[in-house]
């Protein structure tokens, strides 16, 4: 299956995104597959907005000549698992590590900084999966920070406004610059 979305995107740190930039994404999605697959997908809109989302991650760091070009999918996925909004994976390893660019140094596969940057993983997908489960309470140890709370404050609790003040807003701005909370609305509303 091949997935080629028309992007553009603008990228800042501070103020809000253009709505038209961040929904492009959906503005044309041509779908080449042969096989079962191709149908299942095309018949299951669940699938065809999973894959969407995955793709405008994917197109959002590629975009930006990201290293974590690829991980959508993952990204998604783990997202979906433990009840996230699935642009907050993306967008922490944008505004923690430029999508990878500038992973902690002292250990592997941690473009998240969790853990201050002392934790290491076997893998940026496992860095990925465990940090889905942990924001999303799902982590015995660290639930009583992040379980039943809302985005904002998940990221309040991941780097409390003490330490980084404008923190939670600096997310919440890539992850609407990576695309829409509800994409499937957004494209139709974009093909109508």
């Amino acid at each position: 299956m091949v997935l080629l979305p028309v992007v553009a995107t603008s990228f800042s740190l501070g103020g809000p995104q253009s709505i038209e930039n961040s929904r492009s994404v959906l503005a044309k999605i041509n779908i080449e597959a042969e096989g079962t697959f191709a149908l299942n997908l095309a018949e299951d809109p669940e699938a065809l907005t999973k894959a969407a989302r995955a793709d405008a991650v994917d197109a959002y760091f590629r975009d930006y000549a990201m290293p974590l070009a690829g991980t959508g999918w993952t990204m998604v996925s783990e997202a979906e698992k433990n009840s996230l909004d699935w642009r907050l994976l993306p967008a922490i390893a944008v505004r923690e590590s430029t999508g990878g660019k500038n992973a902690c140094k002292r250990v592997p596969n941690n473009p998240f900084g969790w853990g201050s940057c002392k934790i290491g993983f076997e893998s940026n997908e496992h860095a990925i999966a465990i940090l889905a489960k942990n924001l999303g309470g799902n982590n015995p140890n660290t639930a009583y920070h992040y379980s039943d709370k809302t985005t904002r404050e998940i990221l309040r609790a991941y780097n409390p406004p003490s330490i980084v003040p404008r923190y939670a807003d600096q997310v919440i701005n890539i992850m609407n610059a990576i695309g829409p909370e509800d994409l499937a609305e957004a494209g139709a509303s974009i093909t109508s």
